[in-house]
C-alpha cells in the first residue's frame, strides 16, 4: 500500500532522522488526534497525496489565497514523501462498520475533534491489537482516507520518492481548491 506523507523536509537528512520521510517526531506530539508519546510515536499519512497536503494546509483556511510561504515550516520547504506499508501489515479500519461495532465505537467519536477521546481510544486501540496502523476518514474530506502509523511499524516502512511541494503542483492545487485557498 502506498501512502503519502506531507512534512518540512531536510534534503540531507537521512530517511528515519530528523527532516527525513520516516522520522517518527515524538517530541512534537501530544496534540495530534491518535498521539500518545508515552506510549507509542506516529506518523500521519494519507492514501491520496491530496489528503496529506490538504491536513498540511487545513490551519489556513480563511487567510487568503494559496502563497509560496505557506509550503514551508519551521524553516523547511514542506515535501510529498511516498511510502510503502506492506499490504500484509495489520490496519485496524475505523471506516469500516464491522470494526466499529467489534471495537464499541461510533463514527461521532471517530471523526470528533475532542483530542481526549480519539487519543483515548487510539491507546486502547494500540494496547489491544498489534496493529501497525489506524484508518480513518479526514473531518476535511470523508471520501479521503488518512492513517495514523504506530512506531511498530517503521521496520515495515520504506520510503520511495520524497518531492519538494511548489504551489503549481496539481495536488497542491486541489488541496487549496478544498479548502478555500484559491
Amino acid at each position: 500500500m502506498i501512502v503519502h506523507r506531507a512534512l518540512p523536509w531536510d534534503p540531507r537528512a537521512a530517511h528515519d532522522e530528523p527532516g527525513g520521510p520516516l522520522w517518527f517526531p515524538q517530541h512534537f506530539q501530544g496534540s495530534g488526534r491518535h498521539d500518545n508519546p508515552g506510549l507509542y510515536d506516529c506518523l500521519y499519512v494519507a492514501e491520496a497525496a491530496v489528503s496529506a497536503i490538504a491536513e498540511r494546509l487545513a490551519p489556513f483556511r480563511g487567510t487568503g489565497a494559496l502563497q509560496p510561504g505557506l509550503l514551508t515550516h519551521a524553516g523547511r520547504r514542506l515535501a510529498l514523501a511516498s511510502l510503502e506499508l506492506p499490504e500484509s501489515a495489520l490496519v485496524l479500519d475505523l471506516d469500516e462498520p464491522c470494526t466499529l461495532v467489534r471495537e464499541r465505537l461510533r463514527p461521532s467519536a471517530v471523526a470528533t475533534r475532542d483530542r481526549s477521546v480519539t487519543q483515548t481510544y487510539a491507546a486502547e486501540l494500540h494496547e489491544r491489537h498489534p496493529a501497525a496502523a489506524l484508518r480513518w476518514w479526514s473531518t476535511l474530506e470523508s471520501s479521503w482516507a488518512n492513517l495514523t502509523l504506530f512506531d511498530r511499524s517503521a521496520p515495515l516502512l520504506s520510503a520511495h520518492a520524497v518531492r519538494a511541494l511548489k504551489v503549481g503542483d496539481p495536488e497542491v492545487q486541489g488541496a487549496a481548491e478544498a479548502l478555500g485557498l484559491l
